[in-house]
């Protein structure tokens, strides 16, 4: 039996739309169109043209397939469901003809609707309720093995009742569901919900409130009673920096907020995709000082230190909120990595949370620990698909692109993932588009062999080049043993790389690595020349994706490590990012750690397939 093919997409109905309105418009009038249009998520799905949706449920669970085995009789139940106010019509159908001894009917009964006719079944808006029908098919299965049956739904308008909307448009793309009542709907088994009066907070261990956006994995934290918007923060650490200068606590002007609303290439906010349309660019982020132990931290209040932002970090109070109960170590928000939060402690010193969920303080200078961006969503956006679990987030309308083949990788975003290089080490990520033609890229996690992580020497000394230590091994052994010709053709045969060192006091600035002056104009005349390379202190992704410490818990979960970066501390160190998050900084020659390659794909990369997640990474190959 052959099996149903739903692959048309809304850009392609939508210029079959278009054909059909000029025909409309000349005069020509169309009695009846047939159009078969599919949204899938996982084994569920959902069929879609304009505001039309119809589910079909086999034994308590959406599909579109009905395994029958031999003497069974199993049912579908079919809901179509129209909110417009014209008239559809639909029929149901099977690619190709039934198996011998396998007949299909319709059930009648209290609650059923009559069958569609052959001619199509007319549907349509009553007032204020969109109508909606409830079919059910029974399969019966006396042939000699088992059989799966795929279901269809044809869908049409009769043009003869046409009533265009306001707008023009025939059909509308399926837009979803606000994220606020997504997200606070759906926390599942292991969350649920708290109301402090101004916003509401998602807590548990692990509720499902995992949002993909940008390239990146987000948990959603908040919603704000008014407003609507929603607060994310990204589940993992995107970088390792400095807090501030020394003696400085404030979050206004500090190296932090910098690095987070940096709209160039270097800075957070100027990697997220479309953020003007995505997210509120004047939020405000309540940076008060509260040396108030975990528990017993109250809201701070709106009038005190108050910063308008783009992009912040969460507060304590936050913090706090992620979780109803006193072990704040089993919260989701713990991620098993090390931390800042927003909120000074004393004068000298800022609140982090550590890899264990316990809530720490620390010089703002003299320690450089992981940084987790946090955004507020614009109460218009809203969820077209996924489930909020880990595996499969949440993902938002506008950001949730399928059929890339053909598209230059170069027009892709920070976080995103692909597929390059070999075996256990072929999982890498965009870092940014720092040469503006090119994209640069960097191994998800530290190379590994059989499972366990490489480590090496940075070299004799703190200068990275192509002939060190760690960089004769990169830009040979790497070249010959981890990727093949196919993906080392990809990379830029040279790519110029920053040595601006970062060291103590008010030198501790992200922007050291690369520039000599504050504004980000003047590049450091400390470069190296190499095919492959590795991150600098404080770049995009140079932070840790997995958990450092087990849940709930102090003992190490082997599935991070300390990785160098190329910056210089000293002249007698270098900067290096540690397995629970933090960054710090190790003598070149006395200190064996792990190597995360970065390079820089050419210009004429395309992707093939895939949407550029975790569980589906772009796959690669080189245009024209």
């Amino acid at each position: 039996m052959k099996r149903l093919l739903l692959e048309t997409s809304f850009s392609k109905i939508y210029m079959i739309v278009m054909i059909i309105i000029t025909f409309i418009m000349l005069g020509v009038y169309f009695s009846y169109a047939m159009f078969t249009v599919s949204k899938e998520k996982s084994n569920a799905i959902t069929i879609i043209t304009g505001n039309l949706v119809y589910k079909l449920d086999i034994d308590g669970t959406e599909g579109n397939k009905l395994t029958v085995g031999t003497g069974e009789t199993k049912e579908f139940t079919v809901t179509l469901s129209n909110p417009n106010n014209r008239i559809a019509r639909f029929n149901f159908y099977y690619e190709g003809s039934l198996p011998s001894g396998v007949t299909a009917g319709y059930v009648t009964g209290e609650g059923l609707n009559t069958p569609p006719a052959a001619v199509g079944v007319n549907l349509e808006k009553s007032g204020t309720a969109g109508s909606s029908n409830i079919y059910k098919i029974r399969v019966n299965n006396d042939s000699s093995s088992s059989v799966t049956i795929t279901l269809g739904v044809q869908v049409g308008l009769d043009y003869n009742d046409l009533s265009l909307p306001s707008n023009g448009h025939l059909f509308e793309e399926y837009q979803g569901n606000p994220v606020s009542d997504v997200v606070l709907g759906n926390v599942g088994d292991n969350g649920s919900t708290y109301d402090d009066g101004t916003d509401t907070f998602i807590t548990g261990t692990d509720p499902n409130n995992y949002i993909w956006y940008s390239g990146k994995l987000w948990r959603a934290v908040s919603v704000n009673n008014e407003a609507g918007t929603t607060k994310l923060v990204t589940q993992w650490n995107i970088s390792a920096i400095s807090y501030n200068a020394s003696g400085n606590t404030a979050f206004e002007e500090s190296y932090m907020e910098e690095w987070l609303n940096d709209p160039s290439v270097d800075g957070f906010l100027g990697n997220l995709r479309d953020y003007e349309n995505f997210i509120v660019t004047d939020a405000k982020w309540n940076a008060t000082m509260d040396a108030t132990d975990l528990g017993s931290i109250t809201r701070p209040r709106d009038d005190g230190m108050i910063v308008t932002d783009a992009v912040g970090l969460l507060n304590m109070y936050e913090y706090q909120s992620s979780y109803t109960g006193t072990t704040y170590s089993n919260g989701y928000l713990n991620n098993g990595l090390w931390w800042w939060t927003l909120t000074p402690y004393s004068s000298s010193s800022v609140r982090n949370v550590n890899y264990n969920g316990l809530a720490l303080y620390y010089s703002p200078s003299g320690y450089s620990y992981g940084a987790r961006p946090s955004i507020n969503l614009k109460s218009s956006i809203r969820i077209v698909d996924g489930d909020g679990t880990i595996d499969n987030p949440y993902r938002l309308n506008g950001d949730n692109d399928n059929n890339l083949s053909g598209t230059l990788l170069s027009s892709r975003y920070s976080g995103e993932y692909i597929k390059f290089g070999n075996d256990e080490n072929n999982l890498y990520r965009i870092v940014s588009h720092e040469n503006g033609t090119g994209t640069k890229i960097v191994s998800a996690e530290s190379l590994k062999s059989s499972g366990t992580f490489i480590t090496m020497n940075f070299g004799s000394n703190t200068t990275f080049s192509s002939t060190n230590t760690v960089g004769t091994f990169l830009n040979g052994e790497y070249l010959t043993n981890y990727v093949d010709s196919s993906y080392a053709n990809m990379i830029e045969d040279s790519t110029t790389w920053y040595l601006g060192t970062v060291g103590s006091g008010s030198s501790y600035s992200y922007k050291n690595a690369k520039y000599t002056d504050a504004s980000g104009t003047a590049t450091t005349s400390n470069v190296a020349e190499a095919k492959v390379g590795l991150l600098r202190f404080g770049e995009l992704m140079s932070g840790q994706f997995d958990r450092y410490a087990v849940k709930g818990g102090t003992s190490s979960t082997g599935l991070t490590i300390s990785y160098w970066t190329l910056t210089p501390y000293s002249s007698s160190s270098v900067w290096c990012v540690g397995g629970s998050g933090n960054a710090y900084y190790y003598s070149p020659s006395s200190y064996s750690l792990g190597a995360r390659p970065s390079m820089n794909l050419k210009s004429s990369v395309q992707i093939t397939s895939g949407t550029g997640t975790k569980s589906d990474p772009f796959v690669l190959t080189m245009g024209s």
